[in-house]
């Protein structure tokens, strides 16, 4: 048995992005004396965890890993179980970030001697930070994610995702798409930059793969405007002009900027159309009242004012676009109505890689189960404070 992780480090480094699990493997059972492992890795709803060093992997065998698989990936803790000859399988969470990739197991003798479980923590780690970077080089990752075919407008909304999570000291913050195979204009994005946390959700005009390259327009506008330095109306204003030189007012995007200042808690915002907010402030949820704006893209040379408005720490924010809040399956009482803050209320205790999650199966099963009528984004952020980055 080698000491210490740098072994696994080095063979990821060496490998060629399409071969990290099976390098990963090879050093692991170098370094950990490991019998076996496996690579499980979320799909896009994140209904499941699949593997990717046995992927004929038969439905008994992976049962028998899935309990341990999904309570690790759903505490971003280790979790141990101990197999009937005596051998311990580990089972570690891939994350990048707090974005969450999958599950790593590893499957030793015995139990995991002293120092054997840290050990297995910096190897996941470095795993995890190997898939994320090889995602741009190899698609073996993201045939993994995928369990069935994407639309072509789905295929653009994915490659154009900040990520589905990000952990920091002060925040948490997570965000789902659905229909997760066909999702055409409904957008989010995010970029942390020093003390500045800038979060866009975006309800695109149309269907299908018109819908979704207005909402590539719209996305990659703001972000030039925001690495050009431009704040918050200057990323809505130029996004709006370059629309409107392209569709003449005919097509435009609903959109909701955020920015919030990560050393008071304070929050600057441009609504430009109908993303909701809504705040989950202890067991209360309240809306966050904004004053709507013109969509961007609607008319030449459009101006936008900004609003502000302030977070607690232990402040839960929900950021919904249309397709949730105004759901209403056979004509009934829209989701956001009352069924809306329901969910949420039910996810205090939930992180917030977990609540989008949850907010979503609540909205499905609103639908009874039927296919989503409309394009569907959450965005979940949990505001921690100062205190809260001081403490790190």
């Amino acid at each position: 048995m080698v000491d210490g992780p740098e072994p696994v480090s080095r063979a990821l480094r060496a490998a060629p992005p399409d071969q990290l699990v099976e390098a990963a493997d090879r050093a692991i059972r170098s370094v950990l004396g490991a019998t076996r492992t496996e690579v499980f890795i979320a799909d896009y709803r994140i209904n499941g965890l699949w593997p990717m060093l046995e992927p004929e992997l038969s439905p008994a065998a992976l049962r028998a890993h899935e309990a341990a698989a999904r309570r690790c990936f759903s505490s971003q803790r280790p979790v141990q179980t101990a197999a009937d000859d005596g051998r311990c399988r580990v089972f570690l969470p891939l994350s990048v970030w707090g974005e969450r990739l999958g599950v790593l197991m590893i499957e030793l003798l015995g139990a995991p001697g002293p120092g054997d479980e840290e050990q297995a923590v910096d190897i996941a780690g470095a795993l995890a930070m190997a898939i994320r970077a090889a995602d741009r080089e190899t698609d073996r990752y993201r045939r993994a994610r995928r369990r069935e075919r994407l639309s072509m407008a789905a295929e653009l909304q994915w490659e154009l995702l900040p990520g589905r999570s990000v952990a920091h000291p002060a925040f948490h913050l997570a965000g789902q798409l659905e229909p997760a195979y066909t999702v055409a204009g409904d957008h989010f994005d995010w970029s942390l930059d020093g003390e500045r946390l800038t979060v866009t959700v975006l309800n695109g005009d149309g269907t299908g793969l018109a819908a979704s390259l207005l909402t590539v327009v719209a996305v990659n506008s703001m972000r030039n405007a925001r690495r050009s330095g431009g704040g918050l109306t200057e990323q809505a204003e130029l996004a709006s002009d370059t629309l409107h030189y392209q569709h003449r007012g005919r097509r435009y995007v609903s959109t909701l900027l955020l920015e919030l200042d990560l050393r008071t808690g304070q929050v600057r915002a441009v609504d430009a159309g109908s993303p909701h907010v809504l705040r989950l402030r202890g067991g209360t949820v309240e809306p966050i009242t904004l004053d709507q704006q013109l969509p961007l893209g609607m008319f030449a040379e459009a101006r936008y004012d900004l609003q502000e408005f302030a977070l607690l720490p232990g402040d839960r924010l929900f950021v919904v676009s249309d397709g949730v809040w105004a759901a209403s399956p056979s004509g009934g009482e829209p989701y956001g109505d009352r069924a809306m803050a329901r969910a949420m209320r039910s996810t205090r205790l939930q992180p917030a890689a977990e609540a989008v999650g949850t907010v979503m199966r609540e909205l499905h099963a609103y639908h009874v189960d039927t296919d989503l009528r409309d394009d569907a984004v959450v965005v979940c952020l949990d505001w921690h404070g100062v205190r809260g980055r001081d403490a790190e």
